[in-house]
C-alpha cells in the first residue's frame, strides 16, 4: 500500500539502544524516533504513531521498552498499537534478548550472535547462543508472537555484549540484523 510508513521496530529503549540505532538508521538514510527511548516506554502507541508519521525518511526505527514488567507492560501495549495501526509497514522487529527474571520468550526467525554470525538458536543478553532454537528470552518480547510481520532478528543487547557491538566498531551486529530486515523486505531505500 502506498503511503504506509516503513517501520522497524526495536524492543530495547535504553540510551545505549538509542545512541546504536540513531547511528544505524543515519547510515543506511532511515530516521529513530528518539523521543520512544525510555526504559521503560513512556509514550503511548498514538505519541509514536504521530512521530513516525510525521518524520519524511523511511524507514522510521522505533524503541519499546518493558524494563522487565511481567505479562504486556507500557512498551508492548505501545507496540501493538504501533503495529496494528493502517498506516503503518512493520518490515521487521528487532529482539533484544535480556535476562528477564520472568522469563518472557518469542519465536524469532533468525539470530545474529555476537561474532555476527547468523544462527537458528536464540541467543542471550551477551550475544551468546542458547541452547533453546527459534526463541529469544526478553523482556518486551511478550507480544510479538501475537503480531503479524515479516521477520524477527533475535540479538543481545544492542551497543553492548561485551563491545562488540559498540559505535566505535559500527554497531556490526545491529547493522547487520538492519541489513538482513531491509534484504527480506526488499526495502530499496527510495521514499
Amino acid at each position: 500500500m502506498q503511503g504506509r510508513r516503513r517501520v522497524i521496530m526495536v524492543t530495547d529503549g535504553d540510551e545505549y539502544a538509542l545512541k546504536v540505532i540513531e547511528y544505524v538508521a543515519k547510515k543506511i538514510g532511515g530516521r529513530c524516533i528518539s523521543r520512544s527511548q525510555g526504559n521503560p516506554t513512556t509514550l503511548s502507541g498514538e505519541e509514536m504513531v504521530k512521530y513516525i508519521l510525521s518524520t519524511p525518511y523511511d524507514p522510521v526505527f522505533v524503541l519499546f521498552d518493558d524494563c522487565g514488567f511481567q505479562g504486556e507492560g507500557m512498551g508492548e501495549q505501545a507496540l501493538k498499537y504501533v503495529a496494528s495501526h493502517p498506516q503503518i509497514k512493520v518490515i521487521g522487529v528487532i529482539a533484544v534478548a535480556s535476562k528477564s527474571k520472568h522469563k518472557e520468550w518469542s519465536k524469532i526467525d533468525i539470530s545474529i550472535d555476537r561474532d555476527g554470525q547468523l544462527t537458528n538458536f536464540g541467543v542471550d543478553k551477551d550475544g551468546i547462543p542458547d541452547i533453546e532454537g527459534g526463541r529469544i528470552n526478553g523482556d518486551t518480547v511478550y507480544c510479538l508472537d501475537q503480531l503479524s510481520v515479516p521477520i524477527v532478528v533475535g540479538i543481545g543487547d544492542i551497543g553492548k555484549m561485551n563491545r562488540r557491538d559498540c559505535i566505535e566498531k559500527g554497531a556490526p551486529i545491529t547493522m547487520k540484523a538492519v541489513e538482513i530486515i531491509l534484504e527480506r523486505s526488499g526495502y530499496d531505500g527510495r521514499q
